[in-house]
């Protein structure tokens, strides 16, 4: 008799999904360096304007594609125990919680949880830097 915790096929679902997503993580990254090369390419070549805006959005597009997948990455590493599903009790999300936080002290989630860390602190810094959204008409 397996000793494995079975889980829902909602959460199993969300599971696998994270899996799919997490395998393009490196795809993602490069392709947000791609933007940032072209972007600071850019900017150095004192370019102004709707292009200069365009690989703006398009580097911050590229940074958040990549920061889900890290996201990702870091769930898959949890385990499926941190996941919930939209049947599941407060019971069932609180002990989900408390799996979140536990699995987040293991040696094998922390760099998963320092890059999710450091791609969301890039692309803060990108958008405080940079306009990535249009200015309001006055």
């Amino acid at each position: 008799m397996p000793l494995i915790r079975r889980v829902g096929k909602d959460v199993a679902e969300q599971y696998e999904a994270d899996e799919r997503l997490a395998a393009d993580y490196d795809a993602r990254l490069a392709a947000a360096g791609e933007a940032e090369r072209a972007l600071r390419g850019a900017q150095g070549a004192d370019a102004h304007g709707t292009g200069l805006h365009e690989l703006t959005i398009a580097f911050d597009k590229a940074l958040t594609e990549a920061l889900a997948a890290a996201e990702a990455a870091e769930r898959v590493a949890m385990g499926p125990k941190v996941y919930v599903s939209d049947a599941q009790d407060a019971a069932a999300r609180r002990a989900a919680e408390i799996a979140r936080r536990k699995a987040k002290a293991r040696p094998s989630v922390r760099p998963w949880t320092d890059e999710v860390d450091r791609l969301r602190t890039a692309r803060e810094a990108h958008r405080l830097s940079f306009r990535t959204r249009p200015a309001a008409a006055v």
